[in-house]
């Protein structure tokens, strides 16, 4: 199950999955399969990107080149031009952001404007990029992205002949078939230092092997000698114009290696009918299927490793729809749990994929969520750490009802309260006992009631604070709900023409919540300007040993008693 000990280390921040985490698809892109163009403007994305956290996402993951089936390949600067300025603004609200992006010189863009994981959909192949992110504090997710089944061998019909004209001819075809390998060989070289071949395996620092591409394109057939043609019967031959008339001219295939299988994978998938051919089972084994798959996965992050990138750093995605066939893909996904025992943080983006389609009979991508859902709750029950979802608001929805129910998880949280209007110990300690009555939650320890000056907007009167800690098995954003309903019914008035920081007759902020870091404008965890609030952390010492360091310890940072704001100048009381 997703409450497991794994961590996940993303540059500045460390995820834990004590519950599943939700990555939010964002594609800046005019054609991606199910949301193409809908976020293609700059700030269109960057407003959807902040919805996505204030509805539960826990990381975005940018994109800038679709990869769906068909795709056209986009230059690198095209790429960066889309998604840089998305990933700096979302970035700047304090969120996990993915750049979801194959070309190093992107990946090292975004990683300086605030990305904090680098997502490969070609699974480091590249040496360029095992070298970028080696040098750097990104999480790294691996992806496989290929075929997983092995090519079908076609056979020549053979027909005997002892006579010596036959041995003649076999003698001239076997010539000719050398020579051609022959005058062969240094084409092959070339291309098989472009597909990643074992004999031009790229070196990574540290002396590691690369492994080769699980996407490279399948041999040629031979062409068939002058004596084959000529041994095929008149009437079995075809002119070249009834050929061109009979059989139209298939699309060429795309320079680029991604692109070219996605498109090989698209026309499998098309061309899959029922024939007459029975089978015993209704899917293909596994066995070979996750040979390949986690073989490759394994492979990459212990190249990764050597190469200088900690394990803690390390994600794997068994890549969905890269190459694969529908049932291919469900084989995969039933194997999940085999793929969690490998020890790294495991993906999930199955969101709208074709094979969601052909179990739930959704042709529209954009229908296919409440399948998505589904495939997802079975991955997370097997083992799976991160739901990459188009639809977040209704995935967290879900997410949130099902782990309610199936995980009992208390958790450890602080609120701070204050108040300086009316009767400010009562308001307090009226919030307290609102608090208490939150459905999953529960009020464990309360620190002494003391009075601060006023901080940012001096002229007012003096406040009254504390800090309650709670244990609650609801969600942040679930919890912040609660708050600000409490903060409405005592009487709070946060419409725009109250003044900010101004006079209020409650005012409650989640300060840190066990295991959970958010960005956004809606919530951002921990609080960022709880390390300058001497009213916040002067309370918190009720609570627990040494705030300062503790808040420091999370990435916080804390200044000086003197140097913060809205000083104690006394007490007040106990709750």
């Amino acid at each position: 199950m997703a409450n497991d000990s794994k961590t996940w280390r993303c540059g500045k921040y460390e995820l834990s999955f004590d519950r599943p985490r939700i990555m939010g698809v964002l594609n800046v892109t005019p054609d991606s399969f199910s949301d193409g163009g809908e976020h293609f403007d700059p700030d269109a994305a960057i407003e959807y990107g902040l919805a996505m956290l204030d509805a539960g996402a826990d990381i975005i993951d940018v994109g800038g080149e679709s990869t769906r089936p068909g795709f056209t390949p986009v230059n690198p600067d095209e790429e960066a031009r889309r998604v840089l300025p998305v990933v700096r603004a979302l970035a700047k609200e304090g969120a996990i952001v993915s750049i979801d992006t194959r070309h190093v010189a992107v990946a090292k863009a975004a990683v300086r404007c605030g990305a904090s994981i680098v997502n490969d959909v070609t699974g480091f192949t590249d040496p360029k990029m095992v070298e970028f992110v080696a040098t750097s504090t990104c999480g790294v997710i691996v992806m496989h992205a290929g075929e997983v089944a092995a090519p079908a061998r076609t056979h020549a019909t053979v027909q005997l002949d002892t006579s010596a004209a036959a041995f003649v001819a076999e003698k001239a075809r076997e010539a000719a078939a050398e020579a051609a390998r022959e005058a062969e060989k240094p084409a092959r070289r070339r291309r098989g230092k472009l597909l990643g071949e074992p004999k031009t395996e790229a070196k990574l620092p540290g002396g590691v092997v690369q492994p080769s591409l699980p996407f490279g394109d399948p041999e040629p057939a031979p062409e068939p000698t002058g004596e084959q043609k000529q041994e095929t019967p008149a009437a079995e031959q075809a002119t070249p114009a009834a050929e061109a008339a009979a059989t139209p001219e298939p699309a060429p295939e795309p320079s680029d290696h991604l692109a070219a299988m996605m498109r090989r994978s698209a026309r499998r998938e098309e061309a899959y009918v029922p024939t007459s051919q029975l089978r015993r089972f209704t899917l293909p084994d596994s066995a070979p299927i996750m040979r390949r798959v986690m073989g490759f996965l394994s492979d990459q992050a212990r190249a990764l490793i050597h190469a200088g990138v900690s394990r803690d750093r390390i994600c794997i995605d068994p890549g969905p729809g890269f190459g694969k066939t529908a049932n291919e893909d469900i084989v995969i996904q039933r194997e999940t749990a085999k793929m969690a025992s490998l020890g790294y943080p495991l993906m999930c983006a199955v969101s709208r994929k074709r094979f969601v389609g052909a179990v739930s009979g959704v042709t529209e991508a954009a229908e296919r969520d409440a399948a998505t859902f589904g495939v997802c709750l079975g991955a997370i029950q097997a083992g799976a750490n991160i739901v990459r979802v188009h639809d977040v608001t209704g995935f967290a929805q879900f997410l949130n009802g099902y782990w309610a129910v199936a995980k009992p998880q208390p958790r450890r949280a602080f609120v701070a309260v204050g108040s300086n209007l009316g009767h400010r110990c009562d308001n307090i300690r009226a919030a307290r006992d609102m608090i208490a009555e939150i459905p999953l939650t529960c009020v464990s320890n309360c620190s002494r009631i003391y009075e601060s000056e006023p901080a940012y907007k001096t002229r007012q009167d003096a406040f009254a604070n504390a800090v309650i800690e709670i244990k609650t098995e609801l969600a942040p954003l679930v919890l912040l709900d609660e708050l600000m309903k409490i903060e409405a019914e005592l009487g709070r008035d946060r419409s725009k023409k109250a003044k900010v920081n101004g006079p209020r007759t409650i005012d409650l902020d989640l300060l840190w919540m066990d295991g959970e870091t958010h960005g956004g404008k809606k919530l951002r965890l921990p609080h960022p300007l709880i390390g300058e609030r001497d009213f916040v952390l002067v309370p918190l010492e009720d609570l627990m040993h040494d705030p300062a360091r503790f808040f420091r310890y999370n990435g916080v940072e804390v200044k000086e008693p003197e140097d913060r704001v809205g000083h104690i100048v006394g007490e007040l009381g106990r709750m």
